[in-house]
């Protein structure tokens, strides 16, 4: 898998797909060299250390979401009350978002989730979702950038706004872009992983009692939960040229669906791989993908997790599934839309 993910080959850019496809300004649609130079640009602004920064405002946060949880009672839908609000926050954070708009943010996130979805999976009615939440989120962060360059703050926008290498800076419409970028594939992954985690964690006991003893292991741990239940299943490259993949003639404009998860289950790179074992060396998996178009924000996505995961079982000493977990409708993320526990402080 990581040799067709950085398969010179194949390219993430759709509008060389034999279908008419629409030109991406996202990186993840893009080949080099205008993503070389884009993330570039974009790395100077999305340093390790301003991730790192949101540490403590994740904690206070998932803090704050365990708060109101222990006083709802025994039963919760951990997924409504805790996963999903907690990664939206912390991005809402990172972009320098206030409070009062966070519902805007939840509520574009979800409507953007199916657009990673392939076309033919999605109906007229999802479409009209997807452009609305795109055209809500970009016409926002326009009026934020604007104000971020008259008054620049402590957030990401304001450092994606002044970046310049030699004259060469990040354009208006590319900050839309990696902003939307952001919120469907950061968030929305985010909550999956999360809400899978926990749900792997119920039905190995022993994984969860192994956690709960011995905590430090689960910043190590957050890379199983991603081989072992992946929450992005799929990514897709486009040919550009005649050629052949493991034996199989290709033609340029066809579309290849790289399956991850299945990647993350293969027998020849991890023993036993049907278990969940939280003291795995899973890093090999290809869940944050691989080559040019690793996820950049995965630092992002694994503290979340770890602070997430260790906070919820420390704070509770008993988590037990208190009905059925309903998945999400999406097809190429994979999660939960649901997820009812019953909790014992």
């Amino acid at each position: 898998m990581t040799t067709l993910l950085r398969h010179p080959g194949l390219s993430a850019d759709e509008t060389r797909a034999a279908r008419n496809a629409e030109r991406a300004l996202s990186l993840m649609g893009m080949d080099p060299p205008e993503h070389t130079r884009l993330r570039g640009l974009v790395a100077r602004a999305f340093t390790p250390r301003r991730l790192e920064d949101l540490r403590g405002v994740t904690q206070a946060i998932a803090d704050e979401l365990l708060d109101g949880m222990a006083g709802r009672g025994k039963t919760v839908d951990l997924i409504e009350a805790f996963a999903y609000p907690l990664p939206v926050r912390v991005i809402c954070a990172l972009l320098g978002v206030p409070p009062a708009d966070e519902p805007l943010f939840t509520e574009w996130s979800r409507g953007m989730a199916r657009s990673v979805d392939p076309v033919v999976l999605r109906t007229p009615e999802i479409e009209t979702t997807i452009k609305a939440a795109q055209h809500g989120l970009a016409a926002y962060i326009a009026d934020r950038l604007a104000e971020r360059r008259r008054a620049p703050g402590d957030d990401l926008l304001s450092a994606l706004a002044a970046v310049d290498v030699d004259g060469d800076s990040i354009t208006a419409r590319e900050i839309v872009a990696l902003a939307q970028l952001l919120l469907f594939a950061g968030h929305e992954t985010t909550v999956n992983l999360i809400g899978n985690a926990v749900l792997a964690l119920l039905g190995a006991p022993d994984q969860l009692a192994l956690l709960r003893q011995s905590p430090e292991l689960t910043g190590a741990a957050v890379d199983e939960f991603l081989r072992f239940d992946s929450p992005a299943q799929v990514t897709l490259r486009i040919v550009s040229e005649d050629t052949e993949l493991v034996g199989v003639p290709v033609k340029a404009g066809d579309e290849i669906m790289l399956i991850l998860a299945a990647a993350n289950h293969d027998a020849a790179v991890f023993a036993d791989l049907h278990r969940l074992d939280v003291t795995r060396d899973a890093r090999r998996h290809v869940a944050f993908g691989s080559g040019i178009h690793h996820c950049l924000g995965a630092t992002l996505a694994r503290m979340e997790g770890e602070v997430a995961l260790n906070t919820l079982l420390q704070r509770f000493s008993g988590i037990e599934l208190a009905g059925l977990p309903t998945r999400l409708p999406t097809f190429t993320l994979r999660g939960l839309d649901t997820l009812p526990v019953a909790l014992r402080s």
